[in-house]
């Protein structure tokens, strides 16, 4: 094996941490929106969430911004409205740790349930909800945009707290 064919792992970062997400950060939460998904949100939508004072949390390893989670809590429930790991993080557990996160939270505001809508298309997103112990409970037909005159239906998916 040459050296140029061999790329060494990338470590993992030496401090991980949550920060709540504000207006300064939202360049790069719009940029690692950008390129997580097909049909981001735009920024008028995280202006909006921070308005609102739903809880918005960065996932930080160091200064990288790894991902990150918003979800608004109801009268006994939290409801997840976006949760996002940069693509290049994906896959080493970094979803896992922001649903206990937001589980961890939503007992503290003495929620119940956890709550989501999830593409049905996205078997990645579905499989790590569903080891989280999340069920489907319901599909919201023709819920998401994906593409030009196209729907794609949402399943929702709950959580006993």
């Amino acid at each position: 094996m040459t050296s140029s064919s061999f790329s060494p792992p990338v470590p993992p970062p030496q401090e991980v941490g949550f920060a709540p997400m504000c207006a300064e950060q939202l360049d790069a939460v719009l940029q690692l929106e950008l390129r997580a998904y097909e049909h981001p949100w735009g920024e008028q939508h995280f202006r909006d969430v921070l308005q609102s004072g739903y809880q918005a949390q960065l996932l930080l390893g160091g200064a990288q911004l790894l991902g990150y989670f918003v979800a608004m809590k109801g009268v006994d429930e939290v409801h997840l409205l976006n949760m996002t790991v940069a693509p290049q993080s994906q896959g080493q557990g970094w979803a896992r740790v922001m649903l206990e996160a937001l589980a961890l939270w939503a007992r503290g505001q003495q929620a119940q349930w956890l709550w989501l809508e999830v593409r049905r298309g996205n078997a990645r997103a579905i499989h790590v909800y569903e080891a989280h112990g999340f069920r489907q409970v319901g599909v919201r037909r023709a819920y998401y945009p994906a593409g030009p005159g196209q729907r794609e239906d949402a399943l929702v998916m709950s959580l006993a707290l």
